[in-house]
């Protein structure tokens, strides 16, 4: 018996993989069981005032994973009550970097703006169930008499007006009766409660504003703390899942929802920040970096935000390995941005070309192949692949090799062009190097060479043996392009920010080689078009810049990782 046991036993683990579940996972495991909802909603809520950066990126793919994983339902919604900073621009930006990702919210966009109406009768409510009243306090008196984090706050004197004063004066704001700032609506519950998030909250301001969805509707807006809550209940949203900084304000989410009496209250859920070492996030240091010209938009694949990292060539896949690998917590920690670009590398390497580009060409001049002859060579496209195929490569007499690829005086143990020895042109012959030239400054200009003809790649040649293969171009119908190298637009560990609080910014984010040397085929390539360029790393076709023929090429990221997984 014991043997049938543990022979059932082997076959279960032997054929279901185990998951552990995140502590998300498992407080709606605990509530489908005990039955408090029937069907999982979930939602990513930008406000849109800016453009959505790779923290975002988590948190709509938790979001969205959690209602693919238990069949629920998923919701983008723009928490628009802030007009003030909100721009159809950033409507626009968001709705494709969502899509971008591939999570699905079944093609419907919502907006808390539409629900200003529902938001207005909720505050009627509170207000008639003496929950929320009219204060005339300025914005300094507000602050003043909310105490501090060990001082009780103190009542308004206006706190005890009656219920029916309230419901007049709150519907003369509604009316535009009033000036903006002069009164708001404050939430009553508890000015010596230790949570300052609870001491009589501002649920209503006045402000006209024109909205980007409502026009000049309303001239009163709800609190975001206020509006958000409602929001997730209107929707059916079963759990509101946040980041750290909103744990503070989940008893004011858990006051509003029961005050309002939702049947099926949503439960918010707070984890950690995704926070990457060597990169800017925050919107006003992009801002300053944006209007100094520094970068040349939010895209700017210096950045971080979603639309810079789909510019550069990072993929979805890429970004979804990535969050898996940070996992989710309530601990709050930070990833190393050698993380990021291991998960764009194991995403790219298996499938796409691999092609030979020169980034600081020489002029390599092979003396004795015949003058006027081309040949072409069979090269394959990746060696990883089987499916890939190979490509025809035309070969001729001048060529384009890298810079570094050849030293006058090389150091031990330096495999590649001097003077006297051989290596092979990748898929092509063995060249031994002759000479080179150089201009009245002393820098080579021109590789002298000649190559043996029985070693042609794949001729079955069994002769001598070289230790160093480099990569090149053909001269007479490569491509010249434009090709841009970056690196982390900070180093942290320079320190963040300078004295005066402005960034600490890397002199090399940037470098443009203008006259790089690439394969021919390159000429057609299109935007968003990834490759690997041999030994150089790997480039994606700039979306912005690039023309018809005139590629410009991204660096992604290079071949080397200091990052290994666990």
């Amino acid at each position: 018996m014991a043997d049938e046991i543990i022979k059932e036993s082997e076959e279960v683990s032997g054929s279901e993989e185990v998951k552990s579940k995140n502590f998300i996972e498992q407080i709606i495991d605990k509530d489908l069981e005990e039955g408090k909802y029937t069907k999982i909603v979930t939602r990513f809520p930008p406000e849109p005032n800016g453009y959505l950066h790779i923290g975002h990126a988590k948190s709509i793919l938790l979001n969205y994973g959690l209602a693919v994983e238990y069949g629920g339902q998923f919701n983008l919604r723009f928490d628009d009550t802030n007009p003030t900073k909100e721009k159809e621009e950033f409507v626009d930006s968001i709705i494709e970097d969502v899509k971008w990702l591939g999570a699905d919210f079944r093609g419907e966009v919502l907006f808390a703006s539409n629900y200003f109406d529902q938001m207005y009768e909720a505050a009627v409510k509170l207000i008639k169930k003496g929950k929320a009243y009219v204060d005339e306090l300025s914005a300094e008196e507000i602050r003043e008499y909310r105490g501090t984090l060990t001082e009780p706050g103190k009542n308004s004197p206006y706190r005890d007006r009656t219920i029916e004063e309230n419901l007049a004066l709150f519907e003369a704001m509604k009316n535009g009766e009033f000036a903006d700032g002069s009164k708001v609506l404050r939430a009553k519950i508890d000015m010596a409660s230790p949570n300052i998030n609870m001491r009589d909250p501002v649920i209503y301001r006045i402000a006209r504003m024109t909205h980007h969805n409502t026009g000049d509707k309303w001239c009163i807006y709800p609190m975001y703390d206020f509006a958000h809550p409602i929001e997730d209940a209107i929707e059916g949203v079963t759990h509101s899942i946040c980041t750290l900084e909103f744990e503070d304000h989940r008893p004011l989410y858990d006051w509003v929802v029961t005050e309002l009496e939702y049947p099926h209250p949503p439960k918010q859920i707070e984890f950690s920040k995704l926070y990457l070492t060597n990169v800017v996030t925050g919107k006003r240091y992009i801002k300053k970096l944006v209007e100094d010209g520094i970068v040349d938009g939010w895209d700017d694949p210096r950045l971080v935000s979603l639309a810079a990292l789909r510019r550069r060539g990072f993929t979805p896949s890429s970004l979804k390995t990535f969050m898996e690998l940070a996992g989710v917590s309530k601990s709050q920690g930070s990833c190393d941005y050698a993380m990021l670009e291991y998960c764009i590398r194991e995403d790219l390497k298996p499938v796409v070309p691999r092609l030979m580009g020169v980034l600081n060409p020489i002029k390599l001049v092979i003396d004795n192949y015949p003058e006027g002859q081309t040949e072409e060579f069979d090269i394959e496209n990746n060696p990883d692949s089987e499916d890939a195929g190979t490509r025809k490569v035309t070969f001729s007499r001048e060529l384009y090799v890298e810079a570094d690829d050849f030293m006058e005086e090389p150091p031990k143990k330096y495999f590649r062009l001097f003077p006297g020895n051989e290596v092979r042109l990748k898929g092509a012959y063995f060249v031994k190097c002759t000479s080179c030239e150089k201009d009245a400054d002393g820098n080579v200009t021109l590789i002298h060479a000649t190559y043996d003809p029985e070693t042609r790649s794949g001729s079955g040649f069994e002769g001598r043996k070289v230790k160093g293969t480099i990569h090149w171009v053909n001269a007479a119908d490569c491509l010249t392009a434009e090709v841009r190298l970056y690196e982390n637009i900070i180093d942290e560990e320079k320190g963040k920010l300078n004295e005066d609080g402005t960034l600490n910014l890397n002199p090399n984010s940037l470098v443009v080689l203008k006259d790089a040397k690439l394969e021919a085929c390159l000429k057609d390539a299109k935007p968003g078009d990834s490759f690997q360029f041999i030994r150089n790393g790997y480039f994606c076709v700039d979306s912005k810049d690039s023309k018809d023929g005139e590629p410009v090429f991204n660096r992604i990221v290079g071949l080397k990782s200091s990052y290994k997984p666990a």
